[in-house]
This record gives structure tokens, C-alpha cells and sequence, in this order.
């Protein structure tokens, strides 16, 4: 320690020399500045060119999320109780009839009922049996939508629509394709007025009175292509209704779903009865139940059908045997015309002197009574003269 009480210091190199290797050192600190300085100027510009594209490439990638999102979105979802938008919402109004094929034929496996069966006596002939699985389901089993089954030159969609509508308008001069209506909609009671178009079609929608999907897990998957095309097209099986009603009703059978309008509730039963009784289709217990009970509110309920009634033959007239014709008159013989009484001539008027003269004249033989005749000619008295 110094005198004055200071901590000694660092040893002191000598004179002279301690003054190099401090230049130095500061020389070599000074050296090395430069060269990381320069080292880093040159590789600021990759370091900046690289920021750059790292950016413009989270910038170039960020739209790349929504596409794969959108693949997502439109990739086909699994099989489900609840049916899709194909399903529920066939095309609206396309402007081209897709036309069935020739020589294709469409009839359901079965007639419809008989004309004056009640939808209850027909509701026991349906089998009850459980729901099969929706497995394999796709609305294209059932033919292409909407298309001109019966070969009008109209769609099924627009078939439905001029049934159904009153007051219709159409497109141009041909009367196919509705272009306004109004709508007297049986499932909610009330009035709706359609006008064709992209944004306003769907207020009205045609319903499947038995649901496609529910037809798939009750018996349709037995059913041929064209068995199945019939179903989907069949006027029995549609009616035209309100679009957000529809949609409700998705798949919906009588044991999940009846229209709102609780006065028609017996009709659309006593329809779905006849729909699946005429494509050989089953109903569930819970279905079978509610059916039933619906149509205890309604007791003689007729089941829709196509069918006429039986007309009884009149029993045959009997016709009458024609008569006998009548004898032939027998031929009237005309009475022999009485002899012209020969008025008697007086004996003055002619005179015979004798037979001879008789003769002569042609007068023999003179019957008595007659000119020329007397009893002296007749010798033997016998009322004849010049015999």
C-alpha cells in the first residue's frame, strides 16, 4: 500500500516499452471491427433479400388455406341420416328438359290402390320392419332430377307446378314452363305466390311425400334403377309446397315430422300409405303408430289412387222375340158375277116358221123365254126349241 493509503496500482512495465504494446492491442481491436463490419455489410443484402421472400412468400402462401378449406368443403360427405342439399333441393327450374331415354319404361312394382280403399285398411297391408342403414344413399339412384318421365316436353318439377298453382303465367307461348302462380300451400295453410327466377324459385318447392332417403332405408334399395326413377317422378309422391317447410322436413317419416296445417295431416298420411304400398315399401313401428293414430281424427280416410272406380255393368235388356209374321191372306176368289138376265123378246119380234129357219138363222136351238121361241118348235115340250 502506498504512504498515502491508496491500493497500489498495476506494476509499471519500464520505460519505454509499454507504450508498443498497448498501439498494438488497440491495432488488432481496430482490425478486427473493420473486418466483422465488412463481413457484415456483405451479408446484409442476403440477409434483407432473404426477409423479403420470406415474406413474400407467407404473402404468395396465405390464399393457399381457403383453397384447401374449398377442397374440404366439396369433398363428398359421409352417409347420414340427414339428407343433403342434392337431396332436399333438386335443381330449380333448369332451363334444359333432361329427356328419358329411349326405350327406357317407367312403372312402379305395384298398381296403385283400388278405387274406395280406405288408407287405414290399407296402412295394416304394409310390413313393419326396422330402418336399414343409409349406407350407399345417393339422390343420382334415383334418375336425373326433374327430368320429362312422360315425355311432354316438360320437367316433372314443372308438371307438379301447373297442377298445383292457380293463376299460372308462363315463360313464352309454350305452356310448359311456369313462370308465375300462386300457391295454395296444404302443408301450412296458406297463400304463396311463386315467381320464377334464381333468387325466388325456391319459395316453392316440389316435396317427395315419402322422402327419397327414407324410401332408401324402408325397401327402395331393392327396387330396380327404373322402379326407383318412377318413385322420385310419381305425381302421387309430389306436392308442391312452401320452400322453408320443405327443407324442415329434410327425411323426415310421419313419426318425425306432419305438415304444420293439422287439417291436412290425414291426406299427407293417407298419401304416404299409398306411396308405399304401390313401391312395396316398409314402415317403421313408431311410423306405423303414428299413422295410425292420425287417422283415427279422420275414420274412412280413401287412400289416393289413380284408379276408377267400378262401374257395374248394366244388367243386359232382354229384347224382345219378333213376331211370328202373319198368315198370308188366302187369295179371295172373286164371286161368279151373276148372269145378266137376257130380258125377254117378244115373241112378234122373231119369227121361226119352222126349225129349218131357226138353223138358218143361227138362232137353234131357242130356249124358251128367248125370241123365236115357240111351243110349236118344241115337239117335246121341253122348253127347247129346234133342238
Amino acid at each position: 500500500m502506498a504512504k498515502d493509503g491508496t491500493p497500489p496500482g498495476p506494476a509499471q512495465p519500464p520505460p519505454g516499452r509499454a507504450a508498443r504494446p498497448r498501439h498494438k492491442t488497440a491495432a488488432i481491436t481496430v482490425g478486427i471491427s473493420l473486418a466483422l463490419f465488412v463481413a457484415g455489410a456483405a451479408s446484409l443484402p442476403g440477409l434483407l433479400s432473404g426477409g423479403v421472400e420470406a415474406v413474400a412468400s407467407s404473402q404468395s402462401t396465405a390464399p393457399v388455406a381457403p383453397s384447401r378449406l374449398s377442397a374440404a368443403s366439396t369433398a363428398m360427405p359421409a352417409p347420414s341420416s340427414v339428407p343433403t342439399a342434392q337431396e332436399t333441393a333438386a335443381p330449380l327450374d333448369p332451363e334444359a328438359t333432361a329427356l328419358l331415354p329411349q326405350g327406357v319404361a317407367l312403372e312402379a312394382p305395384k298398381t296403385q290402390p283400388a278405387f274406395g280403399t280406405t288408407a287405414a285398411d290399407l296402412l295394416v297391408t304394409l310390413p313393419i320392419k326396422g330402418r336399414a342403414p343409409k349406407t350407399g344413399y345417393d339422390r343420382s339412384l334415383f334418375g336425373q332430377a326433374w327430368a320429362d318421365v312422360d315425355r311432354n316436353g316438360c320437367d316433372t318439377r314443372n308438371d307438379i307446378l301447373k297442377r298445383d298453382l292457380a293463376g299460372i303465367t308462363f315463360t313464352n307461348s309454350v305452356p310448359c314452363k311456369v313462370q308465375s302462380g300462386m300457391l295454395a300451400d296444404p302443408y301450412t295453410g296458406t297463400s304463396i305466390s311463386f315467381l320464377r327466377g334464381s333468387g325466388t324459385s325456391s319459395k316453392v318447392q316440389i316435396d317427395h311425400v315419402v322422402a327419397l332417403s327414407d324410401a332408401w332405408q324402408k325397401g327402395a334399395q331393392q327396387l330396380t334403377m327404373e322402379q326407383r326413377t318412377a318413385f322420385a317422378n310419381d305425381p302421387l309422391n309430389l306436392q308442391a309446397t312452401d320452400g322453408p317447410t320443405n327443407q324442415k322436413k329434410r327425411d323426415g317419416d310421419a313419426a318425425t315430422w306432419l305438415p304444420p296445417n293439422k287439417g291436412f295431416r290425414c291426406e299427407y298420411v293417407a298419401r304416404q300409405i299409398s306411396v308405399k304400398a304401390t313401391y312395396s315399401l316398409w314402415v317403421t313401428q313408431a311410423e306405423h303408430d303414428a299413422m295410425s293414430r292420425i287417422l283415427t281424427g279422420c275414420t274412412g280416410q280413401p287412400a289416393p289412387t289413380d284408379q276408377q272406380a267400378v262401374v257395374p255393368s248394366p244388367a243386359p235388356v232382354p229384347v224382345p222375340a219378333a213376331p211370328a209374321p202373319a198368315p198370308a191372306p188366302a187369295p179371295v176368289v172373286p164371286a161368279p158375277a151373276a148372269a145378266t138376265p137376257v130380258a125377254p123378246v117378244p115373241a112378234a119380234a122373231v119369227y121361226f116358221p119352222n126349225c129349218a129357219a131357226a138353223r138358218a138363222a143361227g138362232a137353234a136351238p131357242i130356249f124358251a123365254g128367248q125370241a123365236g121361241y115357240r111351243a110349236a118348235l118344241d115337239r117335246d115340250s121341253d122348253g127347247v126349241a129346234c133342238e
